[in-house]
């Protein structure tokens, strides 16, 4: 991938705040240690990952059925069911259901399905005035920025910022940071949005097949405050977010909040089943790229993601370059294995935004293998082609010393020679490894050398 849109260009514009950077990465690291006292307090956490994952493996072996049987079960209620195959279906939707109502202003609770669709600049572009009512996001929206985390999506903003966007747009008074007091704010703007909206949109954090019912997680009520006081209740939804029957609800719930931020369970987990009388309940149900992500043997695990967050706030990469430098809705690893599934010519630098460590794939709730499937992903686009020129040209002469012993022998001694010798060669600016560390101190032999000499000491 060429161009400044790529995971190591927007990772070095994000790099040259050093003190962003440290803070950005402690805060993430935090909320990483509260998950870890959070499930240790769970005999059985592991049990509980192995059952949700195979709850997962038996929804995408059957996912039609479910779909259908949810469905059928949603109609029975009275919710109205749409289907879309893609990003611009689901947004001509919801645009012709407002159309249909009349209805020019909308009110959004938290969503990633509609960040992947870009619904907010297809509604504004068609007249439709949209405020998200989840206060990052409506930072965010205030910033025109997108989220840079699934959970926390204005994590990368310190208060003053917020301070500084509140009174350009919400008319606080200049250098007020409280966070108090700029919630408060937020609070009374978004108490008229939400008593003058008459559509609201929900995301879906889970939908039963067994009762046709949907579930939605927040910590504000604010999805709760829109759904109930607007006269039409949208809900966008991914096809993969069905669970078989209510029970299983139980294993998710205890799930998420746990590996999100650290809490037992989230402040709201609200249950919408039909619309109330006079009203209207509508759900998308998006597919988006999902059923080829499904046809993807090496893959389809990362379907089960319930987009906790929990393996961005362990990677040291996405901890150090920031959400915005994943050029995604979704960041992080699990973004770099969902992303080159909708193109994968964009997205194919995301991969390799990656050290492989793997804590990804042990902190995830429903055991995705995020880690082995970012190595495969790599190995998938550099076989399209996609991989950068520069990139493959290195690769294909690592290989090509790796694959020879005396090649190795050789090109180890003359760089040990050269970093002696001449070390300027190495610590330059044209050395992308130099530029946020220190080269290793040179050893005197190679391995080799000294196993030779000390193997039968």
């Amino acid at each position: 991938m060429t161009g400044n849109k790529d995971h190591a260009a927007l990772a070095e514009v994000f790099n040259k705040d050093e003190n962003r950077v440290d803070w950005h990465d402690e805060t993430l690291w935090f909320i990483r240690k509260k998950r870890d006292l959070a499930v240790n307090k769970i005999d059985n956490w592991e049990e509980l990952r192995e059952t949700a994952s195979q709850i997962k493996n038996n929804v995408l072996s059957n996912l039609s059925n479910y779909l259908q049987e949810f469905e059928a079960k949603a109609s029975a209620n009275g919710v109205i069911v749409h289907w879309a195959a893609d990003a611009a279906e689901h947004n001509q939707i919801v645009l012709d259901l407002l159309k249909q109502q009349g209805i020019t202003q909308m009110v959004k609770s938290k969503s990633m399905l509609t960040e992947e669709c870009h619904l907010n600049e297809h509604l504004e572009a068609n007249g439709i005035d949209v405020i998200d009512s989840d206060l990052g996001e409506r930072i965010v929206q205030l910033a025109k920025e997108m989220p840079s985390h699934i959970v926390l999506p204005c994590i990368h903003k310190k208060k003053e910022e917020i301070g500084d966007l509140f009174h350009e747009h919400l008319g606080t008074p200049a250098g007020n940071a409280d966070p108090q007091f700029l919630t408060e704010t937020a609070r009374q703007h978004l108490r008229d949005v939400f008593l003058t909206r008459r559509a609201a949109l929900t995301g879906v954090n889970f939908a039963i097949a067994e009762t046709g019912e949907f579930v939605v997680c927040t910590n504000e009520g604010n999805a709760d405050m829109g759904a109930h006081l607007a006269d039409i209740h949208i809900a966008s939804m991914g096809i993969e977010k069905i669970i078989p029957e209510r029970k299983h609800l139980s294993v998710f719930l205890r799930l998420l909040t746990r590996s999100a931020t650290g809490q037992p369970i989230t402040t709201y987990s609200s249950h919408f089943s039909k619309p109330r009388e006079g009203k209207e309940m509508h759900i998308i149900l998006v597919d988006n790229g999902r059923s080829i992500q499904l046809g993807r043997e090496d893959f389809r695990n990362s379907l089960k993601c319930i987009r906790c967050g929990a393996c961005m706030n362990t990677c040291p990469v996405y901890r150090r370059s920031g959400g915005h430098s994943y050029h995604y809705a979704i960041s992080g690893p699990i973004g770099a294995i969902l992303a080159p599934n909708l193109d994968m010519e964009k997205y194919a630098d995301l991969p390799f935004a990656s050290t492989l460590c793997g804590s990804c794939s042990n902190v995830c709730p429903v055991k995705i293998d995020i880690h082995d499937q970012l190595y495969k992903w790599r190995q998938v686009i550099v076989q399209k082609g996609y991989a950068p020129t520069a990139k493959k040209v290195s690769m294909q002469a690592m290989a090509n010393v790796l694959g020879s012993s005396w090649k190795y022998h050789v090109a180890g001694k003359a760089a040990r020679t050269v970093m002696q010798l001449a070390p300027f060669a190495v610590n330059n600016k044209f050395n992308p490894w130099y530029k946020h560390r220190d080269m290793p101190e040179v050893p005197e032999k190679s391995f080799g050398e000294w196993y030779k000499i000390n193997r039968n000491k």
